[in-house]
């Protein structure tokens, strides 16, 4: 490394963020791109590990302390190239990603990890400001044909990887736009768009094809798929929410997160939305019941459009603010994370189970009791009312953000015949390809619901398979 000793000399420093009285005033990115001279500080704190647990960590096997190194030397051009071998989207997963690397840091064992994500952000921003992020093409094509279905990170990155490999590829989006839920289920305070589409502007380049507005499986029939295509990739994500039926829920003003989001993102690009379909938080008591980074994204959107008052309540006990030894170094822990939308107000609440909506015709409030969880004979956590803790919330408006179970079968998954897994999502092999010949899945359809990291790593493990099906062989990477 440039300076061994440089963890001993450096402190981790905080990301830093758009203060929170000006930030939600409006739909701009929260956070800030770290300064050059800043990141190559940091980066001397990358120690020469005789085993790099962070690369262990990564989903996509980012050769982390390489380009830590070369960013630290002050050679951030040969810094983005390593950086752009393993990872299709290292502008998304620097601004999204929960890196699971930064706990897997050997320096993390005593002290603050490496600012592996901020790091990561700093050059692929570096490199897109000078002017070296360029467009590809491959040199020759191979004469083949791939289908990718659904624009999400899986898909993207499994078909810049298949262009790379010279197949003619083409992407199919439901959506107005390619970017999947990244386009409209991630908001633009997180993400801004021009982020996504100056990426998708250098794959156009390269050769790809996105034929959006086209739902496959009814637009295009499965049938012509088979027949147009040597290989398919289905990419279209886990969309079936997890709902939750207890009375009232067909009240007005209980909506799923997505219906929440995606619409808050349509308005934000300037898409009209009926006045009689606005899901508006202005104003209004806001209860979100999920307490994950979807639960966090409506959070953050509440505020923007001046709710009331935000609550996000969670049916699991509050976790831990530190390491459990039940979950040790190098694993990723189950901890307390504090977004930048929870630092911008509302109020969270844990082990709440919602047992009721109530209202005249729209919801006005929920009827809830604190939960325990217990083991029974089996060992299973059971879930238990505490007694007499009984309460109420007064709500408004209720957006639910508990998951997701499964993929939406009608249409493809239903005319092609595929074979499911026991929770609902396509079930493959260990290529990647499903039950029918030539018909592959990869991200949240094929793995579930996950982190982006992994439907990236997920969507170039598949381009392998794909290339090495239609060539015989292949140079593409495994990971």
């Amino acid at each position: 490394m440039g300076d061994v000793k440089g963890f001993l000399k450096v402190k981790r420093e905080k990301a830093v963020y758009r203060p929170v009285c000006e930030r939600t005033r409006d739909y701009r990115e929260v956070a800030v791109v770290p300064e050059g001279r800043r990141t190559q500080e940091q980066s001397s704190r990358c120690m020469d590990c005789g085993t790099p647990f962070c690369h262990w960590g990564c989903p996509v096997g980012n050769y982390i302390p390489e380009w830590n190194d070369l960013v630290f030397a002050g050679h951030w051009q040969q810094a983005l190239e390593l950086l752009e071998e393993t990872n299709n989207l290292p502008e998304i997963t620097g601004r999204l990603c929960p890196a699971p690397c930064e706990f897997s840091c050997v320096l993390g064992i005593n002290d603050d990890p490496v600012s592996i994500r901020e790091n990561e952000l700093a050059i692929i921003e570096h490199g897109f400001s000078r002017g070296w992020v360029v467009s590809r093409r491959p040199r020759a094509r191979t004469g083949k044909t791939v289908a990718v279905v659904g624009s999400g990170p899986a898909g993207l990155s499994c078909a810049a990887q298949l262009n790379k490999a010279g197949h003619r590829v083409v992407v199919f989006e439901r959506d107005d736009k390619a970017g999947g839920l990244l386009r409209y289920g991630i908001p633009d305070f997180k993400l801004d768009k021009k982020i996504l589409d100056r990426r998708i502007a250098v794959w156009r380049k390269e050769g790809i094809v996105f034929k959006t507005g086209v739902e496959a499986g009814r637009d295009i029939p499965s049938r012509r798929l088979l027949e147009e295509f040597d290989a398919v990739c289905l990419a279209a994500g886990s969309r079936v929410p997890r709902d939750l039926a207890i009375p009232g829920r067909d009240l007005a003003g209980v909506h799923f997160a997505m219906e929440y989001l995606v619409q808050s993102n349509k308005a934000v690009a300037g898409i009209r939305i009926p006045l009689g379909r606005r899901i508006e938080a202005k104003g209004k008591k806001v209860v979100v019941i999920g307490g994950g980074d979807t639960g966090a994204d409506c959070v953050g959107t509440a505020h923007r459009q001046g709710a009331s008052c935000v609550v996000q309540i969670e049916l699991l006990p509050q976790p831990s603010e530190c390491r459990l030894k039940a979950q040790p170094w190098p694993q990723y822990p189950m901890i307390l994370r504090t977004s930048t939308s929870h630092e911008e107000g509302g109020e969270r609440k844990w082990s709440v189970l919602t047992k009721e909506f109530a209202g005249k015709g729209r919801v006005e409030k929920l009827s809830c009791v604190q939960a325990a969880f217990e083991k029974d004979a089996q060992g299973c956590s059971v879930i238990k009312e505490v007694p007499q803790s009984a309460f109420e919330i007064e709500a408004d408006l209720v957006v639910l953000a508990l998951g997701f179970m499964h993929p939406e079968k009608k249409g493809l998954i239903e005319d092609l015949g595929l074979t499911l897994d026991a929770r609902g999502s396509i079930k493959t092999d260990e290529r990647f390809m499903t039950s029918k010949k030539g018909v592959f899945a990869a991200g949240d359809a094929h793995r579930g619901q996950s982190l982006i990291v992994w439907a990236i790593s997920e969507g170039r493990r598949a381009a392998h398979h794909i290339d090495a099906f239609l060539m015989g062989d292949t140079r593409l990477p495994s990971l």
